[in-house]
């Protein structure tokens, strides 16, 4: 094992923080968001798409209601957000076995890098301000939607390409079957995080923190 890539909500992360910290300040800030950046690209291309601020207000918060892994919201989302790291709103916690573990693989010669459908500017953000500090400097490597959906094999190869390493020499961290299932097609190694009581398949090894990998 050369490298690992490890997913965040529910992986270093608790979902509980997405879903009840971040998702939540989004959706209270976003229409100030979009009527204080007019001429930023994404929201351009969605008030054309959408009719105007409202419209695409309106889309955004339907992508979240049905947690679409839409880039545009990604990476909106992120800019939003910086706002709340910036003043100290928001600080991500990571589970208390993350960084010990993190810091002894880098210790041991192996990378590290990130692959969340989270935007690559909202992925830094989170980990600039975590409860361990910024722990940005562990990481060699970051991945969002850009390379592709997150349940499909080919979002894994453009990563080991992206990486220059064979598939073979990266193992995959997620709480999610489905995602395991991709990076295993791809021809990584992959570890199933069950921290929440989750009933695995068994088609993937597994952990219940990362002191246990």
């Amino acid at each position: 094992m050369k490298l690992v890539l490890t997913d965040i909500e529910g992986t270093t992360t608790p979902v509980s923080f997405v879903k009840d910290t971040l998702f939540p300040y989004a959706r209270a800030h976003l229409a100030g968001w979009l009527r204080a950046h007019p001429e930023d690209q994404d929201v351009v291309l969605l008030t054309q798409a959408h009719g105007g601020v409202d419209g695409a207000l309106r889309q955004l918060l339907a992508w979240m209601d049905a947690d679409e892994k839409a880039t545009a919201l990604k990476s909106i989302q992120g800019r939003v957000w910086a706002a709340g790291y910036a003043d100290g709103t928001l600080v991500a916690p990571l589970y208390p076995d993350v960084c010990p573990k993190l810091r002894a693989w880098r210790a041991h010669g192996v990378e590290l890098a990130v692959f969340s459908s989270g935007s690559v500017a909202a992925q830094h953000l989170l980990f600039a301000h975590t409860t361990e500090g910024d722990v940005r400097d562990l990481f060699r490597g970051w991945f969002d939607t850009t390379v592709g959906n997150k349940r499909e094999p080919a979002a894994y190869l453009a990563i080991a390409r992206a990486l220059g390493l064979p598939s073979g020499q990266i193992r995959f961290l997620s709480d999610i079957e489905a995602e395991l299932d991709a990076a295993a097609a791809a021809g990584m190694t992959t570890v199933l995080l069950a921290r929440d009581g989750q009933r695995p398949s068994g088609r993937h090894p597994v952990a219940r923190s990362f002191t246990a990998l």
